[in-house]
Formats: C-alpha cells, sequence, structure tokens
C-alpha cells in the first residue's frame, strides 16, 4: 500500500487495491471513464463499507461509490482519491417465494440477478443491459425491459439496507426510517451507500421479443406514430427505439419486448407496430428473460466507451418535438437519440410515492456523443429539444448540475430530496465534499 495513505483498516486487510496492484487496471475506471484513484476498496460487508468510510474521511481523500460501473457521469470513479466498488458483495437470495420477495446485494449485476431468479420462475425489471450494476439503476429509477409490465424497479423496492456517511449501517423500509426508504427510492446516491436490496419480482419465464427497422420521416410522423401505439398499447409491451441516419435517410430501430410467454398475446401486442410505417426487417422470438440482460454482457469496465448523454421526459409529443429528434439524429454533427416507451405500469404510483416523481410523462429521450465529439456538441443538438421536454432521469445523464437537479427532481420533491441529503449526510461527503 502507498505510504501516503497510512496504515490500513484492520477490517480492509486485503481489501485496498492501489496503483501497483495488478487488479489496478481492472478496477480504476468506469465504462465512460478512466480514473486514477489512490485506493479502490473491496468491501464485503456493510462494516467494510464503514471503515472504508472513516478511511476517506480521516484521510480526506474524494469519495467515489461504484456498483457496476457504467455510470454515465463518471463519478464511479476519480483522481487521487477513494473509490469503494461493491462489486464483492453480489449475493441474491429469494427471501419468501410466495411473496416474490427477493434480496439482492448492490454490486451485483442484473446479468447475474436474472441468472439467479430464472430457476425460480422469477424476474426483475433491471435496465438495458446485463452489466449494469444493482446499486446504482436502483437508487436511481430504473428503467427496463419490462418497465411497462413491472414499473421502475424503485417501485418494487421494499427496504434497502443503507451504510450512512458517518458509518451507520441502517435499513430503511416503511416501518422503521420511512424517510430513508423515499429518498433511496430515486435519488440515493446523495443520501447513504446502498448495499442491499429487498424487491419484489415477478412471475416471469420467457419473454416476447421482437426488432423492426422502420424508415423514419423528417417530419417525425413515424415517431409519433409510434408514441400513438405505445399510448394504446397493453403492459406486457414495452419498446426502445434507436435512430440511425446515413446521409438524408433515417431509420428506427425498434426493440420490442412483451412480457408473456402466450403467442396470441404477443401478436396482439405487436401488431399495431406494423402499422406506424413500412417495415423493413421483422423478427419475432419467444426467449428467456435472461438473454435480454445475458451474462455475455459480463465484462470489465476500462474506460473503453468514452460517451457525453443527457435526457429529457416527454409528455406529448407534439410535431414540432418529433421533428427536433430526427433532426438531432441527422443533423450536421449528428448524435445517438434513444426513445423509451413509459406509461402502463409507472403511472400507477403517485409522484410524491418516492423521489422519482414523474409519473404523467409518456416517453424518455436520450441523447449521446462520442469523441471526437464532446459535450458542446452534444448541447447544440439537444438545445431544440429543452423546451419541449417535461423532467430529466438521473441517470442518463453525463454531466449533472443544478439545473439537472431541478429537471430530475421538480418542485416540493426536489426540496424533499435536499432536505433529506443534508439529514442523512451533513457533511456532503457522498457529494464530492470530504469531511
Amino acid at each position: 500500500m502507498n505510504g501516503d495513505l497510512g496504515t490500513a483498516p484492520v477490517e480492509l486487510t486485503g481489501k485496498l487495491v492501489t496503483p501497483d496492484d495488478r487488479r489496478y487496471r481492472l478496477l480504476r475506471s468506469t465504462y465512460t471513464t478512466v480514473g486514477r484513484p489512490a485506493v479502490v476498496v473491496l468491501p464485503e460487508s456493510a462494516d467494510d463499507v464503514a471503515a472504508a468510510l472513516r478511511m476517506a474521511r480521516e484521510r480526506r481523500l474524494p469519495l467515489a461509490v461504484r456498483s457496476g460501473g457504467h455510470g454515465l457521469s463518471g463519478r464511479s470513479t476519480n483522481n487521487g482519491g477513494l473509490v469503494i466498488d461493491l462489486s464483492a458483495m453480489k449475493r441474491v437470495e429469494v427471501v419468501d417465494r410466495a411473496s416474490r420477495l427477493v434480496r439482492v446485494e448492490a454490486g451485483a449485476r442484473w446479468a447475474q440477478v436474472a441468472r439467479a431468479l430464472a430457476p425460480h420462475g422469477l424476474a426483475i425489471s433491471s435496465g438495458d443491459h446485463g452489466n449494469v450494476g444493482v446499486g446504482g439503476l436502483a437508487t436511481g429509477g430504473g428503467i427496463g425491459w419490462l418497465v411497462r409490465h413491472y414499473g421502475l424497479t424503485v417501485d418494487r423496492i421494499r427496504a434497502v439496507e443503507v451504510v450512512l456517511s458517518d458509518g451507520t449501517a441502517t435499513r430503511a423500509d416503511p416501518g422503521t426510517d420511512p424517510d430513508l426508504l423515499w429518498v433511496m427510492r430515486g435519488a440515493g446516491s446523495g443520501a447513504g451507500i446502498a448495499v442491499a436490496f429487498e424487491i419484489e419480482a415477478v412471475e416471469l419465464r420467457d419473454v416476447g421479443f421482437a426488432q423492426l427497422a422502420v424508415p423514419v420521416d423528417r417530419a417525425g410522423g413515424t415517431l409519433r406514430r409510434w408514441e400513438a401505439v405505445m399510448a394504446r398499447a397493453p403492459r406486457e409491451l414495452s419498446t426502445a427505439v434507436t435512430l440511425s441516419s446515413q446521409g438524408a435517410s433515417t431509420t428506427a430501430f425498434i426493440t420490442a419486448v412483451v412480457a408473456s410467454d402466450s403467442p396470441p398475446v404477443i401478436r396482439r401486442a405487436l401488431e399495431p407496430l406494423l402499422g406506424i410505417g413500412r417495415v423493413m426487417v421483422q423478427q419475432a422470438h419467444l426467449v428467456p428473460y435472461t438473454e435480454l440482460v445475458s451474462p455475455a454482457h459480463l465484462h470489465p469496465n476500462t474506460g473503453q466507451m468514452p460517451s457525453t448523454t443527457t435526457n429529457g421526459l416527454f409528455t406529448e409529443m407534439g410535431r414540432e418535438a418529433a421533428r427536433a429528434l430526427v433532426a438531432a439524429s441527422a443533423g450536421p454533427s449528428p448524435v445517438l437519440v434513444q426513445l423509451r416507451s413509459l406509461g402502463g405500469a409507472v403511472h400507477d404510483q403517485s409522484p410524491s410515492a418516492a423521489a422519482y416523481a414523474h409519473r404523467h410523462q409518456k416517453t424518455l429521450g436520450i441523447a449521446s456523443v462520442f469523441p471526437p465529439d464532446d459535450r458542446s456538441t452534444l448541447a447544440a443538438a439537444w438545445e431544440p429539444l429543452v423546451a419541449y421536454t417535461d423532467g430529466a432521469y438521473v441517470n442518463f445523464e453525463s454531466n449533472p448540475d443544478e439545473a439537472t437537479f431541478a429537471r430530475a427532481y421538480p418542485g416540493q420533491v426536489g426540496a424533499r430530496v435536499t432536505e433529506l441529503w443534508k439529514r442523512y449526510d451533513p457533511d456532503g461527503m457522498l457529494r464530492g465534499r470530504p469531511g
């Protein structure tokens, strides 16, 4: 261990990785950001997390917390600080099969969760990639392949085991600390370090999976027809759209997931999508849910995909908004535009039920750029869309600032989040101000 870090806490013996360790290369970075931390801590328990927090505080080291490492903002690593990497805390346990209650540690990745639950015929809606970590997604929201059927991941969280910035280990549930449970479901990054969740799963084994490609007109009519279909769609259907442009031609690549193993249900859910335009490619299969968040996705995160991302939620995709989305994907400096369908079970929850308050919007729009394009390119492409958005999702934002906070946590929700962050982390240690 480097001398300037002092003597390691006894609880962390063998759990510290410094630059001279051969493991450091695979632990220093996130998927999007190469970091150079002074030390990476690999805790195996809540006590270890508390010891790591104490070490960061005593040595006044900048702190970063990582579950999976996809974190688009790059805040899951740092330069010269301490990173708490939860990847060793990855146990998945069915606590009560009758009520479908599952305990998942925060360092697990969603491919591991899906694989562990499959023999029980259970699933959790969990993002769209198997390598995403449980902790980051489950404290920010959780918009996954089953979102309209299941709701957000945070909607099914029944309890969270948390280590607060002062090292206190606690359990947040409706009976013991409802305020902490509320803020951990949507704004957890500023309140505490989640080490495990109790989540209600759903009965699910196989799903309908389809991929379509449809030409997109410049006026955005195709996108508006897609949105209209999704507004009437059964809850079993969730879709994601990626816009790809080649010269003057733009194509919508649509991935559709139907949360059912019944061919008639799948067929009825998918058929209206065929009417949004001239479908060029059509593939439909019945697949295990584990294929959507596959173990094949698991890989080290070494900063291999530098990118800058922003997003906005849309209540209605009017003509101008649809036109602007197509223009962003096909302009002189095109950006990657993705759209996710919302509604269904997401709208069941009250806006005040959790720190994720966006319960009426129909679509999430995401825009990303990759080197050599940068933040300025993204800002220029996204600016025409800002006026049409109605809120934002914190997990798809590379440059969180006060404006992002106001969009992600509007009005009284933001005021309550701020108050609870100050209550549970008065020094702001989890927000980048080590005590």
